[in-house]
């Protein structure tokens, strides 16, 4: 089986990311790591016209977030993702990290994610064009 595709997405800390002790507020981590799932599947075809339009998308069903170095005001990070793996038809498991301007992982997560279908209001198999724009290679 061939690797999954690595997805690459960077980003400026900014002021407004920050808590008062001067680094990432915990809760803007996830709001990051949603930031760079949202720019690959836009880039891969299931952007937010897409989803509106069709009526399927991804959701999130369970995530766990360690924070491991701080990230501060004005930091160049780099955040990555890749499907790891499919744990149903219709869920499946992504492994994000943040990196700092050294390489070193600052933070990484576990998203377990589901494709849903806005109407009928719950999980559905995930397609082939889902599977390609995650980066599934299978």
């Amino acid at each position: 089986m061939e690797d999954n595709t690595i997805f690459e997405y960077e980003v400026l800390i900014r002021e407004f990311h920050l808590d008062s002790f001067g680094h990432v507020n915990n809760a803007v981590y996830v709001q990051l790591y949603e930031e760079a799932r949202w720019d690959f599947i836009t880039k891969n075809g299931f952007g937010l016209d897409f989803i509106q339009k069709n009526q399927v998308g991804p959701v999130i069903l369970d995530l766990k977030v360690r924070f491991k170095r701080e990230l501060k005001n004005r930091d160049l990070v780099k955040i990555t993702s890749k499907t790891v793996s499919i744990m149903s038809s219709k869920i499946m498991v992504i492994e994000q990290a943040i990196l700092n301007a050294d390489g070193k992982v600052a933070s990484d997560a576990t998203f377990t994610v589901g494709f849903f279908d806005m109407k009928e209001r719950k999980l559905i198999d995930a397609n082939p064009a889902w599977l390609k724009a995650v980066g599934f290679k299978g």
